[in-house]
């Protein structure tokens, strides 16, 4: 071992010196240490005795910080001293710590490799990723062929976000070392958030060749096959890897959501509450759980409402050290910064609703300042980020970063259109980053959070006193708090089928998990109602989940004749199967938001049934804005007379058909403008209120106010 030489005032003699370094040689690391103890009593001011006393405790597993810390106080112009000192620091999680002897190194010599390296894990654990990445490149200046630095490399640029960059670090790791399965599995990850899922299973199961038994691996490559819509593979690797890891929390919050897409939702429950047990602080299984109860419909929406309630207990309690009182500017008329937190900027259904209010805000009363929480950017983000005044890519941030960011940016009004869906950052709105903190569009229900002030309504999907008490959040509500905008690609609307085929066609494009027991019997009955009427079944592609459907249906009496299956496809083919439908059939009590825009945008109506909750309300609220309200039933009896009378009434359905989308650009609440202009009323509302000292309450904003605006009369 290369041991640092001792300091001149201290008299170790050359011969003590060189006998402790042949016992050290020996590798009897009891003796070693006992030794050096005996010449610790004689030189206290020994530097090497210290030394070796400290690699002697590092052998044998024990605390060598203290003797570490004594040998670099007595040797400061050692490099070795301090990057010992620097990785035991490190180990321990004194990072902080870690880079400043890690700095010393440097100092004292300045291309200590191994100090380099050692200075950017710490940085990257840090989360000063910057500095971290930059360090890792003057390895690799260094040592070009280092198959770990580049592994690292990828490793940080992918926590910063820039996933064609760590692409290139980890083929590079994995061209060094093609048995490196930390890198194959971590390229696989980086090719899943680039959206190249053939090849991020590829590189799973090239890490999977070189080590069968990695858990987490198996979970990696059955989160693709979910992405994938390849279910039944999903399931296989998640049993797998918990036939290696019983007790994995995350493997049984990704079979909970692989069931769920299988209509399992018993399944997908159990799933998620055994990896709460499991983890009790997992937040993203939490989340899931939530989003799995909205769709059962044996549940009241008392208990629907105490589980969002627990999630909101649970997690503001482990946060609420981090809330502070706020410093923006009380100055009830200024220009407001508007901050907006979502995982969907992209090719997604909620870009659809955000971006045309967006484009139609009074960037003179407000500015957009946007947290986009994924690594995926396309060209809907392109167009999105032209809109907004500052753009932050956060997919890196802790949410304890992320929430002092948004503090430090003064954003008065903070809108989450997450909710508790996938990619949400509601531990970072637990912490209360900005004086008022609003839920939006990406979740039809509450999030549970105290922190949460309003979350954004009109009387279409929030009635008056139907269930605020099922809310922690007060109610803005808006003359109108939807509109959409139709996918660039959408065929033109057709002729109604039912006039050339002479059977009606119901239809339904809902994900599979929305479709409990009770809306089969009722989509059975009515089928039974319609004679030779058909029902074709969109987003579903696995030959189980078509044996299962067809199963179920066949128990409420409807032959597998009048049933038709169809597979996920692309939006412009999912958009031209309306083509071979009449009327879309509803779910419930989860019932249809983005499809049932999609289904009017090309000509087909909805019947729904509207319930006591907002996620029971959403094809309603639709339907309400656009004047249809003889759509929306209110029991059952009300969906299958309304559906059947529709049905005998064929030249009446195709005359509403042919005019929809006039219905549609013509109908004033379904206006980008109109929304927007009802948002900067809601929002300088809320805004002077704050001001004021006053808490949240409900409040409506009405269409006279609204309609006053000039550029809406």
């Amino acid at each position: 071992m290369k041991l640092g030489q001792q300091s001149s005032s201290v008299t170790l003699s050359v011969l003590e010196q060189q006998s402790l370094i042949e016992l050290t040689r020996t590798s009897r690391h009891v003796d070693v240490e006992s030794r050096a103890r005996e010449l610790i009593r004689q030189y206290p001011n020994s530097g090497f005795v210290w030394t070796v006393l400290a690699l002697s405790l590092q052998a044998q597993r024990k605390d060598a910080l203290p003797e570490l810390r004594r040998a670099a106080e007595l040797l400061p112009e050692d490099a070795a001293t301090n990057y010992r000192l620097g990785n035991v620091l490190r180990k321990l999680g004194q990072l902080e710590d870690a880079a400043e002897s890690y700095r010393k190194t440097l100092r004292l010599k300045p291309d200590h490799i191994d100090g380099k390296f050692g200075l950017a894990r710490a940085l990257k654990n840090l989360g000063r990723l910057e500095e971290a990445a930059e360090y890792f490149r003057q390895v690799l200046e260094i040592k070009p062929d280092w198959a770990v630095a580049h592994y690292n490399l990828g490793n940080t640029l992918r926590a910063l976000g820039q996933i064609a960059d760590c692409l290139l670090a980890y083929r590079r790791a994995v061209e060094l070392n093609p048995a490196f399965a930390d890198a194959h599995g971590n390229l696989g990850l980086a090719l899943k958030d680039a959206g190249q899922f053939e090849a991020a299973t590829a590189s799973f199961r090239l890490a999977l060749e070189i080590n069968p038994d990695n858990a987490a691996m198996h979970s990696n490559l059955g989160a693709t096959l979910l992405q994938m819509k390849q279910l039944d593979a999903a399931v296989t690797s998640f049993n797998r890897a918990l036939e290696i890891i019983p007790d994995h929390a995350e493997v049984h919050n990704n079979l909970g959501l692989t069931t769920q897409h299988l209509g399992q939702i018993d399944m997908a429950i159990a799933h998620h509450r055994r990896a709460l047990e499991i983890r009790p602080e997992f937040a993203t299984a939490r989340s899931n759980l939530l989003v799995c109860l909205l769709g059962d419909e044996r549940l009241t929406q008392a208990e629907v409402f105490n589980e969002h309630k627990a999630f909101g207990k649970q997690f503001e309690a482990a946060h609420k050290t981090r809330a502070q009182r706020h410093s923006n500017s009380c100055e009830p008329l200024r220009r407001l910064r508007l901050g907006f937190v979502s995982a969907d900027l992209r090719d997604h259904p909620v870009a659809s609703f955000i971006e045309p209010i967006w484009a139609a805000l009074d960037t003179t009363q407000v500015e957009l300042w946007i947290y986009s929480n994924h690594t995926r950017e396309d060209s809907v983000t392109m167009r999105l980020r032209a809109l907004t005044h500052q753009w932050r890519n956060v997919a890196g941030y802790s949410d304890t970063d992320l929430a002092l960011r948004i503090r430090a940016d003064e954003i008065d009004v903070l809108i989450d259109l997450s909710g508790h869906m996938a990619g949400n950052r509601l531990l970072v709105f637990a912490q209360k980053p900005a004086p008022i903190q609003v839920t939006w569009i990406g979740y039809p229900n509450t999030t549970g959070l105290e922190a949460i002030d309003y979350v954004v309504a009109d009387r279409f999907n929030a009635p008056q006193g139907l269930y605020e008490h099922f809310y922690t959040e007060k109610f803005a509500r808006l003359p109108s708090s939807g509109t959409f905008l139709p996918a660039a690609v959408s065929p033109p609307v057709n002729a109604l089928p039912l006039l050339s085929r002479n059977h009606v066609t119901f239809g339904s494009f809902n994900r599979v998990s929305k479709l409990g027991n009770q809306v089969v019997a009722a989509w059975s009955r009515v089928l039974r109602a319609v004679p030779d009427s058909r029902l074709l079944l969109g987003n579903v592609g696995e030959p189980l989940l078509v044996e299962q459907l067809t199963e179920r249906f066949r128990q409420h009496g409807i032959a597998a004749a009048r049933l038709s299956f169809k597979p996920r496809l692309g939006l412009r083919d999912y958009l031209a199967l309306h083509h071979e439908v009449d009327i879309i059939l509803d779910t419930w009590p989860y019932t249809g938001g983005t499809t049932t825009n999609h289904a009017v945008w090309m000509g087909v109506p909805v019947v729904t049934l509207q319930g006591p909750s907002r996620v029971h309300c959403q094809s309603a609220a639709v339907l309400g804005r656009m004047n249809l309200q003889d759509w929306v039933a209110h029991d059952v009896d009300d969906f299958v007379r309304i559906a059947a009378q529709w049905s005998a009434a064929p030249q009446a359905l195709a005359a509403l058909r042919a005019g929809m989308r006039e219905r549609w650009q013509s109908s004033p609440l379904r206006q980008p403008a109109t929304v927007a202009r009802g948002l900067d009323l809601a929002l300088r509302w809320m805004w002077q209120r704050w001001c004021a000292g006053l808490a949240p309450e409900d409040f409506e904003i009405s269409e006279a106010a609204v309609f006053a605006s000039k550029e809406l009369k």
